[in-house]
């Protein structure tokens, strides 16, 4: 495979990060970090129903990933406790970025998308909750369509009989990039409203037609507390 990640036996090894981009990473951290300290965040608590017993499936629009690293520390983190949370990310080049920056965080970075590392990845996770860490998904991504969940999610709850908890926020001082998903990055002072849904669950013996419509049941969710 072309680019940052190469097979061996068949399983794909994803390449570190090179040190320029780990520069640029640790940049992009400290900017990060010093905007969040500005931040106005609150929390819509309505409907939050009682924790479960044991870790939460985060599901996180891909252009609102800034937000939700504010959001877990400040809010998610009291409401769904664990022992930590790790991320879904890319096995791209630009993932690796990604992952260095959210590394930087706390967070458990988990190369892999739909494309890249797939299986690989549902097994990481699922090894990763049995430790008792809540896992960060964005179901778009890595590139897209926008707000259009993809079928992963799905199968990581299905597989690991852990709940979905639809995640969002809005945001209403804010640049929004050029990308395919129009990522969102919060500007100093910004308020950032957090939302959340009633969580999913995913049985373990569902059909393909009961996964479909449980798929369309949380994207359906994730738009109804998305506002743009």
């Amino acid at each position: 495979m072309a680019g940052d990640a190469n097979k061996k036996s068949g399983v794909v090894i994803v390449k570190p990060l090179s040190w320029p981009r780990r520069l640029v990473a640790s940049l992009i951290t400290f900017c990060l970090r010093a905007s969040m300290a500005t931040w106005r965040c609150v929390w819509d608590h309505r409907g939050l129903a009682p924790a479960p017993d044991g870790p939460v499936i985060f599901c996180i629009w891909h252009n609102r990933l800034a937000l939700a690293v504010a959001g877990y520390d400040k809010f998610a983190r009291a409401a769904w406790p664990g022992d930590g949370v790790a991320a879904m990310i890319s096995a791209s080049r630009d993932g690796a970025m990604l992952a260095a920056v959210v590394a930087d965080f706390g967070v458990q970075p988990i190369r892999g998308s739909s494309s890249r590392r797939g299986p690989q990845a549902l097994l990481e996770a699922t090894t990763w909750m049995e430790k008792k860490y809540n896992i960060a998904i964005t179901p778009d991504g890595p590139r897209g369509p926008a707000y259009k969940v993809q079928d992963g999610i799905i199968s990581l709850a299905q597989l690991s009989g852990r709940p979905i908890v639809p995640f969002s926020a809005r945001v209403r001082w804010k640049i929004c990039l050029r990308s395919w998903d129009r990522f969102q990055i919060p500007l100093p002072f910004a308020r950032c409203e957090m939302r959340h849904g009633a969580p999913i669950y995913v049985p373990r013996e569902a059909s393909d037609a009961e996964c479909e419509a449980l798929r369309q049941q949380l994207e359906n969710a994730m738009r109804a507390i998305t506002i743009d």
